[in-house]
C-alpha cells in the first residue's frame, strides 16, 4: 500500500459485555448489542405437537416428484420478469430434462402471465405427459380469469392459496380463523363448480395454506381436511395439499416435524399428494426439504439454481444431484450442466455463484496442494481399477477423494478439475502436465518444479493455465539445452564394446568451440566423462524417459538429475528421438547449474 492510499475499516460494535455466566473457559466470545431479544424462537410463535417422530430413521430412496416454479414463484421474484420469449425457452429446458407437472404462471397476477398460458394451449408445446399448473388466489374474479387462461390445455392443476399464519390473518387479511376456513371453502367451492364446466379438461387441484410453517397445525388439518372432503379426493384422482415453508423461521428438524405430522394425520391420506415448497430465508431450504421427504412429502416445488424471492425458492438442482451422488436416479437430466445453466441465466437475467453445488464453475476446481494431490492419485486409482474390472472408467464406481460425483456425469471436463496458484501443490501441477502434455514428471522432480511455480504465482498473485505451466516448465527445464552458456554444436555416439560407448561432440563454451570425446557404460555417462574432461562433469543422480503420446512418431522426452559441485539440478529434454532428448537433458542441468554459479 502507498502512502496516498487509505483503508476503510466498517464501524461496527466490538462485543464488551460481561461473558456469560458458566461459559466455559476455551470460548471467549461475549454478548454482541444487537437487539436479540425482537425475536422470538420457533417453539414460541407455532406449536409443535408431534410425539415419537420417525423421520431421522429413514433413508431417501427415491426421487420425489419435482415441480418447478422458475416460470411463477421464480419469475415473480425477478427484477424483469421474462417475457414470452424467455418463458418459451425456459418451458423447452424443463420439459427437455424430463419435468413432468410445471407451474407456468399466475395468470391473473399479469398480462404476460396470462398470454404465456395461452400461447402453452394453443401452440401445441405442451407434451401429452406433461401437465400444466397454474396459480391463483381464492378470489372469485381471479379463479375466473385463471379458468379463461387454461381453455383448450387437456391437463392442468389449478393451485389455490391463500396466507393462514396470524400475522397474515390479522395484518394482511383481517380476518380470524373461522372467517379464513370460510374465505378458502367458498373459494374452492366456487373454483370446483367453474372447472367442472370445462368439457372434456382434465383439471385436478392443488390447495396451499401459504405460511404453513407459521400457521397453528390443527387449523390447517382442520382447513386442508375440509378441502379433501370438498374435492372429493381419491386415490385415482388424488389433491395436492402443499405445504409451504413460506418464510423460514426454525431448524430444518422443525419443519420435518410439521410434516410428519399433517402426514400422519390427514384424511384420506391415500387419496392426498403431500406436497412441500420450502424457501431459503436461513440457507437451510434445500435440507427442509429432505428432511420433509423423509417425514412423509412426496411431491417438492422449487427453482433451478434456487432462484427466488429473498433468499429464493429451494434448489432442484442441489436436491435432485444430492439424491444422485447417494445412487438414487434424480429423475431428471443433469448431463449437460452448463446447458442448463446457461439457460437458466439468460432467462432470469441473473449469474449463477461460481461456488453454487454442482453447477458453478468452481466446484469441482481444486488449487489446494493437498486437495490436488489427492484427486489426482484418485483418479489414477480409479482408471486403474476400472481396468481390472475390464469397464470403461465412466461407468466404474466412483469413489475419488473431494470429488462427490464424476464431473464428467454431468458434462464436465476434467481441466477444470485441479487449477494451478500459489496454493497448488506438486501433485496438481504433476497431474496438469500429465493430463494435457503427457508429461509424467518423477517424484524427484516435482518439489523442484513446485518451488518455481510458487516463485511464479506469488509474484504474478495470478492463476496459472496449463498452457502457462508447460511454458514454465520449458523455459525453466528444457530451454536451458540450447540457451545456456554450454551448447553442442554437433555429437555422436557409437558402442565401441560390450558395455562400453563413445561420445564425441564439438562444445561450444562461452563462444568458443572445442572437440571432446568421453568414454562411458551409456551415452550420458560418455557425455559427462566428455564434459568433466574440460572441467565441466556432471554425476548423473537420476534418469527417467517415456513417450508423451502412444503410437509411433510420439515425441519423447528425458529427465535427468545432476549433480554439479555438491548441488542438484534437474533439466529435461524433448525430442523426437530418445537419445536426443536423454542428451539435452543433461545439458540443460549442466547449463543450470553453471547460470546459477554465474
Amino acid at each position: 500500500m502507498t502512502s496516498s492510499e487509505t483503508t476503510t475499516f466498517p464501524t461496527l460494535r466490538t462485543p464488551s459485555a460481561p461473558r456469560p455466566a458458566g461459559a466455559p473457559a476455551w470460548n471467549p466470545q461475549r454478548p454482541s448489542a444487537m437487539p436479540h431479544h425482537r425475536y422470538q424462537a420457533a417453539h414460541e410463535r407455532v406449536a409443535l405437537p408431534l410425539k415419537g417422530r420417525t423421520w431421522p430413521s429413514r433413508r431417501l430412496e427415491q426421487a420425489p416428484l419435482w415441480v418447478p416454479v422458475d416460470l411463477r414463484d421464480g419469475n415473480q421474484a425477478l427484477a424483469e420478469p421474462m417475457d414470452t420469449a424467455r418463458k418459451r425457452r425456459m418451458f423447452h429446458l424443463l420439459v427437455t430434462m424430463g419435468f413432468k407437472e410445471i407451474e407456468v404462471g399466475y395468470p391473473s397476477a399479469s398480462q404476460t402471465d396470462f398470454d404465456f398460458v395461452r400461447h402453452l394451449a394453443t401452440s401445441g408445446a405442451v407434451p401429452e405427459d406433461v401437465t400444466i399448473s397454474v396459480f391463483t388466489a381464492a378470489r372469485n374474479d381471479l379463479i375466473d380469469r385463471t379458468i379463461a387462461s387454461i381453455e383448450g390445455l387437456p391437463r392442468v392443476v389449478i393451485h389455490l392459496y391463500t396466507a393462514t399464519a396470524p400475522a397474515w390473518r390479522n395484518v394482511v387479511l383481517g380476518r380470524s380463523r373461522p372467517e379464513v376456513h370460510q374465505l378458502i371453502h367458498e373459494a374452492a367451492a366456487y373454483l370446483m363448480r367453474r372447472a367442472e364446466e370445462q368439457q372434456g379438461a382434465d383439471i385436478r387441484f392443488e390447495f396451499s395454506p401459504e405460511v404453513f410453517n407459521l400457521t397453528e397445525p390443527d387449523f390447517v388439518l382442520e382447513v386442508c381436511n375440509n378441502i379433501t372432503e370438498l374435492w372429493d379426493a381419491s386415490p385415482d384422482r388424488p389433491v395436492i395439499h402443499n405445504l409451504p415453508a413460506t418464510v423460514e423461521i426454525a431448524t430444518p428438524n422443525v419443519y420435518a416435524d410439521q410434516i410428519e405430522y399433517m402426514h400422519r394425520h390427514l384424511a384420506r391420506r391415500d387419496a392426498v399428494i403431500l406436497s412441500v415448497h420450502p424457501h431459503n430465508d436461513r440457507g437451510t431450504g434445500v435440507a427442509c426439504a429432505e428432511l420433509a421427504v423423509l417425514a412423509g412429502a412426496q411431491r417438492v416445488e422449487g427453482c433451478l439454481f434456487g432462484n427466488g424471492e429473498r433468499t429464493g425458492n429451494v434448489d432442484l438442482v442441489t436436491l435432485a444431484l444430492n439424491l444422485y451422488a447417494q445412487g438414487v436416479n434424480p429423475m431428471v437430466d443433469f448431463s449437460d450442466i452448463d446447458a442448463v445453466r446457461e439457460v437458466v441465466e439468460h432467462c432470469n437475467r441473473l449469474p449463477v455463484h461460481p461456488r453454487h453445488p454442482y453447477g458453478g464453475d468452481l466446484v469441482h476446481t481444486a488449487f489446494s496442494g493437498t486437495h490436488q494431490d489427492a484427486i489426482s492419485k484418485g483418479m489414477d486409482h480409479h482408471a486403474k481399477q476400472a481396468a481390472v474390472a475390464g469397464m470403461a472408467p465412466q461407468e466404474a464406481a466412483w469413489e475419488v477423494p473431494y470429488l462427490p460425483i464424476d464431473p464428467g456425469d454431468i458434462g464436465r471436463t476434467y481441466e477444470e478439475v485441479i487449477r494451478i496458484n500459489s496454493q497448488s501443490g506438486k501433485g496438481g501441477i504433476a497431474h496438469l502436465l500429465q493430463t494435457h502434455y503427457g508429461l509424467d514428471l518423477p517424484r524427484g522432480m516435482r518439489p523442484d518444479f513446485s518451488r518455481t511455480v510458487q516463485r511464479a504465482t506469488d509474484a504474478s498473485g495470478l492463476e496459472l493455465s496449463h498452457s502457462e505451466l508447460w511454458e514454465l516448465f520449458r523455459t525453466t527445464y528444457i530451454a536451458p539445452a540450447d540457451d545456456g552458456p554450454l551448447a553442442l554444436t554437433s555429437w555422436e555416439t557409437v558402442q565401441t564394446g560390450p558395455g562400453e560407448h563413445q561420445f564425441s561432440c564439438v562444445l561450444c563454451a562461452d563462444g568458443q568451440e572445442q572437440r571432446l570425446r568421453g568414454i562411458g557404460n551409456g551415452p550420458l555417462s560418455a557425455l559427462t566423462h566428455a564434459l568433466g574432461s574440460v572441467g565441466m562433469g556432471a554425476d548423473i543422480r537420476h534418469f527417467a524417459e517415456h513417450a508423451t503420446t502412444a503410437g509411433p512418431g510420439s515425441p519423447a522426452v528425458a529427465y535427468v538429475e545432476c549433480e554439479v559441485d555438491g548441488a542438484t539440478w534437474w533439466g529435461a529434454g524433448w525430442d523426437t528421438s530418445p537419445l536426443a532428448a536423454s542428451v539435452n537433458a543433461v545439458m540443460a542441468g549442466v547449463n543450470r547449474a553453471r547460470q546459477a554459479r554465474s
